[in-house]
């Protein structure tokens, strides 16, 4: 079983993040951060409009970019989408869009679509990145046979056959199997923190670095600390991957490399081994990492408070989302 502690090399990566970040005080300049392959540069200003405000309002949620380039990104008020140089180009918004968790997006026969998980809402939807049109929606399974008090889905996740996976990650922590139309089909997973026991399956994506593919699941509040775990199609646990990663939110998968979010307030990225490779953003300041209470005022360039969702495009630039007051989404260029 590969299973490794991520806090030696968390360490050595934040003090190579806080270097290359410096004062990183001026909000027009951008900041180079991370190492090796993984080294960013940020974008000041990308999504915000002219006169300099977040568009999008308080954010909780996740972000997937098409394949066009374009950026969905989830806030309480519904979704927002940008074009690759930081122009809004379209919204979703109302009771039928707010509150998306977390979000990804996937080519399918039929165009490109939208899957969110709704927690506020408790459901997971199917949307058409196009349009908006909701296509299908995926509220409590009752044919699951439980008695849950509260289902709060945190993430979503789809096999490379459309099956469509739910993690109930603020409620029961079952992880809810549906078929592409819809149909239930099994659930697994028990709260706990016990090896094969989630205490918050937060995060969960389709973990395409392995053939054949698994999920990869953010067991954010596990403890000691938060770690991830691999997870086959059929709901049977595979390994526990990594431990020491302070409360990881989300992953996003790019070739061989994996963005983690950590809640606290940086981006760790793995590659194919799950070695760390790089830290971004790292806030160095307890009270301000992890917080959601960080006016626009305040915010840092090349810091980040309370890294929440993130996602790669096709030329390795990352898009990261914080759980912020103020709404705040940021891109990062990777330094070739």
């Amino acid at each position: 079983m590969q299973h490794r502690s991520a806090s030696l090399a968390i360490a050595a990566a934040v003090v190579l993040g806080l270097a290359s970040t410096g004062a990183a005080a001026d909000k027009s300049q951008p900041v180079r951060m991370g190492c090796g392959l993984m080294t960013f540069d940020t974008v000041p200003g990308w999504g915000l409009g002219t006169d300099g405000k977040s568009l999008i309002g308080p954010t909780h949620g996740g972000v997937a970019v098409d394949k066009d380039g374009n950026v969905y990104t989830s806030a309480h008020a519904g979704v927002f989408v940008f074009s690759p140089e930081g122009k809004l180009i379209g919204k979703y918004l109302g009771d039928q869009y707010s509150d998306m968790h977390d979000i990804e997006i996937r080519d399918e026969a039929g165009g490109e679509f939208l899957y969110g998980a709704r927690n506020n809402n408790a459901e997971g939807v199917k949307l058409n990145a196009r349009t908006g049109e909701i296509v299908l929606r995926l509220p409590f399974p009752k044919e699951s046979g439980l008695d849950l008090k509260k289902f709060n889905p945190t993430a979503i996740t789809v096999a490379p056959n459309g099956d469509i996976f739910l993690s109930d990650g603020y409620a029961s922590d079952h992880i809810f199997k549906f078929d592409k139309a819809g149909k239930y089909l099994k659930h697994f997973g028990v709260k706990g923190n016990g090896l094969k026991e989630f205490n918050t399956a937060h995060g969960m994506t389709l973990d395409t670095r392995y053939e054949p593919p698994r999920l990869i699941i953010c067991d954010r509040n596990h403890q000691p600390k938060g770690r991830l775990l691999h997870y086959d199609l059929d709901g049977n646990f595979i390994e526990e991957i990594v431990t020491g990663l302070g409360m990881p939110t989300s992953a996003s998968v790019q070739g061989d490399f994996v963005s983690v979010p950590d809640l606290h307030g940086r981006v760790v990225i793995l590659d194919k081994t799950n070695t760390i490779v790089s830290v971004l953003g790292n806030n160095p300041d307890p009270a301000k990492g992890g917080n959601y209470n960080i006016p626009q005022e305040q915010w840092v360039e090349g810091i980040f408070s309370g890294t929440h969702g993130s996602s790669w495009d096709k030329d390795g630039n990352l898009y990261v989302q914080d759980w912020n007051v103020s709404g705040r989404i940021m891109k990062l260029v990777r330094v070739k």
